[in-house]
Protein backbone atom coordinates (compact mmCIF):
# COMPACT_ATOMS: atom_id res chain seq x y z
CA UNK A 1 0.00 0.00 0.00
CA UNK A 2 1.34 3.41 -0.95
CA UNK A 3 2.11 6.07 1.65
CA UNK A 4 -0.60 8.28 0.15
CA UNK A 5 -3.25 5.57 0.55
CA UNK A 6 -2.13 4.94 4.12
CA UNK A 7 -2.43 8.64 4.93
CA UNK A 8 -5.84 8.76 3.27
CA UNK A 9 -7.03 5.80 5.32
CA UNK A 10 -5.74 7.34 8.53
CA UNK A 11 -7.51 10.63 7.78
CA UNK A 12 -10.77 8.79 7.04
CA UNK A 13 -10.54 6.84 10.31
CA UNK A 14 -9.83 10.02 12.25
CA UNK A 15 -12.78 11.80 10.64
CA UNK A 16 -15.07 8.87 11.40
CA UNK A 17 -13.90 8.88 15.02
CA UNK A 18 -14.59 12.61 15.28
CA UNK A 19 -18.06 12.13 13.77
CA UNK A 20 -18.92 9.40 16.28
CA UNK A 21 -17.69 11.54 19.19
CA UNK A 22 -19.83 14.43 17.93
CA UNK A 23 -22.82 12.12 17.56
CA UNK A 24 -22.34 10.83 21.11
CA UNK A 25 -22.33 14.39 22.43
CA UNK A 26 -25.52 15.18 20.53
CA UNK A 27 -27.15 12.05 21.94
CA UNK A 28 -26.23 13.16 25.45
CA UNK A 29 -27.53 16.67 24.74
CA UNK A 30 -30.81 15.24 23.47
CA UNK A 31 -31.24 13.02 26.51
CA UNK A 32 -30.50 15.96 28.82
CA UNK A 33 -33.38 17.93 27.29
CA UNK A 34 -35.87 15.47 28.79
CA UNK A 35 -36.54 16.91 32.23
CA UNK A 36 -39.60 15.95 34.27
CA UNK A 37 -41.66 19.06 34.88
CA UNK A 38 -39.70 21.10 32.34
CA UNK A 39 -40.64 19.47 29.04
CA UNK A 40 -38.73 19.91 25.82
CA UNK A 41 -41.11 20.92 23.01
CA UNK A 42 -40.54 19.25 19.64
CA UNK A 43 -42.18 20.88 16.63
CA UNK A 44 -41.89 17.92 14.27
CA UNK A 45 -40.23 18.23 10.85
CA UNK A 46 -40.85 16.37 7.60
CA UNK A 47 -37.82 17.30 5.47
CA UNK A 48 -34.55 19.23 5.56
CA UNK A 49 -36.23 22.56 4.82
CA UNK A 50 -38.78 22.27 7.62
CA UNK A 51 -36.04 21.11 10.01
CA UNK A 52 -33.96 24.16 9.12
CA UNK A 53 -36.93 26.47 9.74
CA UNK A 54 -37.68 24.85 13.10
CA UNK A 55 -34.08 25.28 14.24
CA UNK A 56 -34.15 28.90 13.07
CA UNK A 57 -37.14 29.30 15.38
CA UNK A 58 -34.95 28.36 18.33
CA UNK A 59 -35.36 24.58 18.58
CA UNK A 60 -32.60 22.74 20.43
CA UNK A 61 -33.45 19.47 18.68
CA UNK A 62 -35.45 18.19 15.73
CA UNK A 63 -37.74 15.18 15.56
CA UNK A 64 -39.63 13.90 12.54
CA UNK A 65 -43.23 12.74 12.30
CA UNK A 66 -43.72 9.56 10.27
CA UNK A 67 -47.16 10.73 9.14
CA UNK A 68 -45.77 14.04 7.91
CA UNK A 69 -42.70 12.57 6.21
CA UNK A 70 -44.84 9.99 4.41
CA UNK A 71 -47.51 12.47 3.31
CA UNK A 72 -44.90 14.96 2.09
CA UNK A 73 -43.58 12.22 -0.21
CA UNK A 74 -47.03 11.18 -1.43
CA UNK A 75 -47.42 8.09 0.77
CA UNK A 76 -49.68 7.08 3.63
CA UNK A 77 -48.47 6.60 7.20
CA UNK A 78 -47.96 3.07 8.47
CA UNK A 79 -44.64 2.12 6.84
CA UNK A 80 -45.95 2.64 3.29
CA UNK A 81 -43.07 5.06 2.71
CA UNK A 82 -40.16 2.97 1.35
CA UNK A 83 -37.41 2.43 3.90
CA UNK A 84 -34.85 3.89 1.49
CA UNK A 85 -36.74 7.19 1.53
CA UNK A 86 -36.89 7.16 5.34
CA UNK A 87 -33.11 6.91 5.41
CA UNK A 88 -32.74 9.51 2.67
CA UNK A 89 -34.91 12.09 4.44
CA UNK A 90 -33.10 11.44 7.72
CA UNK A 91 -29.73 11.85 5.99
CA UNK A 92 -30.75 15.18 4.44
CA UNK A 93 -31.97 16.49 7.80
CA UNK A 94 -28.83 15.50 9.72
CA UNK A 95 -26.70 17.05 6.97
CA UNK A 96 -28.67 20.31 7.12
CA UNK A 97 -29.04 21.05 10.84
CA UNK A 98 -26.43 20.91 13.59
CA UNK A 99 -28.77 19.96 16.45
CA UNK A 100 -29.71 16.48 17.68
CA UNK A 101 -32.09 14.68 15.31
CA UNK A 102 -34.62 12.01 16.26
CA UNK A 103 -36.56 9.97 13.70
CA UNK A 104 -40.06 8.57 14.03
CA UNK A 105 -39.28 5.01 12.94
CA UNK A 106 -42.77 3.53 13.51
CA UNK A 107 -42.32 -0.24 14.05
CA UNK A 108 -38.84 -0.40 12.58
CA UNK A 109 -39.98 -1.83 9.23
CA UNK A 110 -39.56 -5.44 10.30
CA UNK A 111 -40.86 -8.09 12.67
CA UNK A 112 -37.49 -9.84 12.56
CA UNK A 113 -35.10 -8.67 15.27
CA UNK A 114 -31.98 -8.98 13.13
CA UNK A 115 -33.51 -6.99 10.28
CA UNK A 116 -34.87 -4.45 12.74
CA UNK A 117 -31.40 -4.00 14.22
CA UNK A 118 -29.92 -3.55 10.74
CA UNK A 119 -32.54 -0.93 9.85
CA UNK A 120 -31.78 1.05 13.00
CA UNK A 121 -28.04 0.62 12.50
CA UNK A 122 -28.31 2.44 9.17
CA UNK A 123 -30.12 5.33 10.86
CA UNK A 124 -27.37 5.59 13.47
CA UNK A 125 -24.76 5.59 10.72
CA UNK A 126 -26.62 8.50 9.13
CA UNK A 127 -26.16 10.48 12.33
CA UNK A 128 -29.50 10.38 14.15
CA UNK A 129 -29.42 10.21 17.97
CA UNK A 130 -33.00 9.20 18.76
CA UNK A 131 -35.94 7.22 17.45
CA UNK A 132 -39.61 6.76 18.20
CA UNK A 133 -40.39 3.05 18.27
CA UNK A 134 -43.98 1.89 18.69
CA UNK A 135 -45.54 -1.29 20.03
CA UNK A 136 -48.40 -1.36 17.54
CA UNK A 137 -48.18 -4.15 14.98
CA UNK A 138 -47.92 -1.80 11.99
CA UNK A 139 -48.89 -4.21 9.22
CA UNK A 140 -51.10 -6.30 11.48
CA UNK A 141 -53.51 -5.58 14.31
CA UNK A 142 -53.27 -4.78 17.99
CA UNK A 143 -50.10 -4.41 20.03
CA UNK A 144 -47.09 -6.65 20.42
CA UNK A 145 -47.10 -8.63 23.65
CA UNK A 146 -45.09 -6.81 26.31
CA UNK A 147 -42.25 -9.34 26.42
CA UNK A 148 -42.02 -9.44 22.62
CA UNK A 149 -41.79 -5.66 22.32
CA UNK A 150 -39.22 -5.61 25.11
CA UNK A 151 -37.03 -8.00 23.11
CA UNK A 152 -37.39 -5.76 20.06
CA UNK A 153 -36.26 -2.76 22.10
CA UNK A 154 -33.40 -4.83 23.45
CA UNK A 155 -32.26 -5.60 19.90
CA UNK A 156 -32.22 -1.88 19.10
CA UNK A 157 -30.29 -1.03 22.25
CA UNK A 158 -27.71 -3.71 21.49
CA UNK A 159 -27.05 -2.44 17.97
CA UNK A 160 -26.80 1.17 19.18
CA UNK A 161 -24.26 0.13 21.82
CA UNK A 162 -22.26 -1.70 19.17
CA UNK A 163 -22.19 1.56 17.21
CA UNK A 164 -21.02 3.40 20.31
CA UNK A 165 -23.99 5.79 20.35
CA UNK A 166 -26.29 6.20 23.39
CA UNK A 167 -29.40 6.24 21.20
CA UNK A 168 -32.51 7.75 22.80
CA UNK A 169 -35.19 5.10 22.28
CA UNK A 170 -38.56 6.76 22.79
CA UNK A 171 -40.77 3.74 23.43
CA UNK A 172 -44.22 4.55 22.14
CA UNK A 173 -47.20 2.61 23.43
CA UNK A 174 -50.42 2.81 21.44
CA UNK A 175 -52.51 1.30 24.21
CA UNK A 176 -54.78 4.37 24.34
CA UNK A 177 -55.41 4.25 20.59
CA UNK A 178 -55.99 0.50 20.46
CA UNK A 179 -58.27 0.35 23.50
CA UNK A 180 -60.06 3.49 22.35
CA UNK A 181 -60.38 4.99 25.81
CA UNK A 182 -58.49 6.66 28.64
CA UNK A 183 -59.45 4.21 31.36
CA UNK A 184 -57.46 3.44 34.51
CA UNK A 185 -56.97 -0.06 33.09
CA UNK A 186 -55.32 1.36 29.97
CA UNK A 187 -53.10 3.60 32.10
CA UNK A 188 -52.11 0.59 34.22
CA UNK A 189 -51.10 -1.30 31.09
CA UNK A 190 -49.13 1.71 29.83
CA UNK A 191 -47.23 1.81 33.13
CA UNK A 192 -46.56 -1.93 32.96
CA UNK A 193 -45.31 -1.63 29.41
CA UNK A 194 -43.14 1.34 30.35
CA UNK A 195 -41.43 -0.64 33.09
CA UNK A 196 -40.71 -3.57 30.79
CA UNK A 197 -39.47 -1.27 28.04
CA UNK A 198 -37.20 0.56 30.48
CA UNK A 199 -35.63 -2.72 31.60
CA UNK A 200 -35.07 -3.62 27.94
CA UNK A 201 -33.18 -0.39 27.27
CA UNK A 202 -35.76 2.25 26.38
CA UNK A 203 -34.96 5.89 27.18
CA UNK A 204 -38.43 7.44 27.22
CA UNK A 205 -42.13 6.51 27.30
CA UNK A 206 -44.42 8.02 24.65
CA UNK A 207 -48.17 7.97 25.43
CA UNK A 208 -50.00 9.44 22.40
CA UNK A 209 -53.79 9.52 22.55
CA UNK A 210 -53.96 10.29 26.28
CA UNK A 211 -55.28 13.71 27.29
CA UNK A 212 -56.69 13.08 30.79
CA UNK A 213 -54.87 15.07 33.50
CA UNK A 214 -55.14 12.51 36.26
CA UNK A 215 -53.93 9.60 34.15
CA UNK A 216 -51.05 11.57 32.66
CA UNK A 217 -49.99 12.53 36.19
CA UNK A 218 -50.31 8.92 37.34
CA UNK A 219 -48.10 7.64 34.54
CA UNK A 220 -45.51 10.40 35.09
CA UNK A 221 -45.39 9.58 38.79
CA UNK A 222 -44.92 5.85 38.33
CA UNK A 223 -42.74 5.83 35.22
CA UNK A 224 -38.98 5.51 35.61
CA UNK A 225 -38.69 6.97 32.10
CA UNK A 226 -39.30 10.58 31.01
CA UNK A 227 -42.84 10.78 29.65
CA UNK A 228 -43.74 12.19 26.23
CA UNK A 229 -47.24 13.57 25.50
CA UNK A 230 -48.52 14.38 22.01
CA UNK A 231 -50.43 17.51 21.08
CA UNK A 232 -54.03 16.84 20.11
CA UNK A 233 -57.50 18.15 20.89
CA UNK A 234 -58.14 18.06 24.62
CA UNK A 235 -54.51 17.90 25.71
CA UNK A 236 -53.77 20.29 28.59
CA UNK A 237 -51.61 23.35 27.82
CA UNK A 238 -47.85 23.16 28.15
CA UNK A 239 -47.76 24.73 31.62
CA UNK A 240 -50.24 22.18 32.93
CA UNK A 241 -48.35 19.29 31.34
CA UNK A 242 -45.23 20.51 33.11
CA UNK A 243 -47.11 20.47 36.41
CA UNK A 244 -48.21 16.90 35.70
CA UNK A 245 -44.59 15.81 35.25
CA UNK A 246 -44.33 15.51 31.46
CA UNK A 247 -40.76 15.70 30.10
CA UNK A 248 -41.45 15.99 26.36
CA UNK A 249 -44.23 17.45 24.22
CA UNK A 250 -44.45 16.45 20.56
CA UNK A 251 -46.53 18.21 17.93
CA UNK A 252 -46.70 15.15 15.68
CA UNK A 253 -48.27 15.92 12.31
CA UNK A 254 -49.85 19.19 13.48
CA UNK A 255 -46.95 21.34 12.24
CA UNK A 256 -47.15 19.73 8.81
CA UNK A 257 -50.92 19.97 8.45
CA UNK A 258 -50.85 23.62 9.56
CA UNK A 259 -48.11 24.41 7.05
CA UNK A 260 -50.00 22.68 4.22
CA UNK A 261 -53.24 24.46 5.16
CA UNK A 262 -51.43 27.81 5.04
CA UNK A 263 -49.95 26.91 1.65
CA UNK A 264 -53.40 25.98 0.34
CA UNK A 265 -54.89 29.23 1.61
CA UNK A 266 -52.11 31.31 0.08
CA UNK A 267 -52.48 29.50 -3.24
CA UNK A 268 -56.23 30.17 -3.15
CA UNK A 269 -55.62 33.88 -2.48
CA UNK A 270 -53.19 34.03 -5.38
CA UNK A 271 -55.86 32.68 -7.71
CA UNK A 272 -53.88 29.72 -8.96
Amino acid sequence: MSAARKRGGAVARLKNKENIMNQREKAKQFTALHVKGKPVVLFNAWDAGSAKAIVAGGAKAVATSSWSVADAQGYRDGEDLPLELVHEVAARITATVDVPVSVDFEGGYSDDDATLASNVSKLVEIGIVGINFEDRVVKGSGLYAIDRQARRIGAIRKTAEQKGVPLFINARTDVFFVQGDASPAAAKEAIERGRAYAEAGASGLFIPGLTTDTLIAQICEKSTLPVNAMMMNGLPPHARLAELGVARISYGNLSYTQAMKTLEQEATKAGV
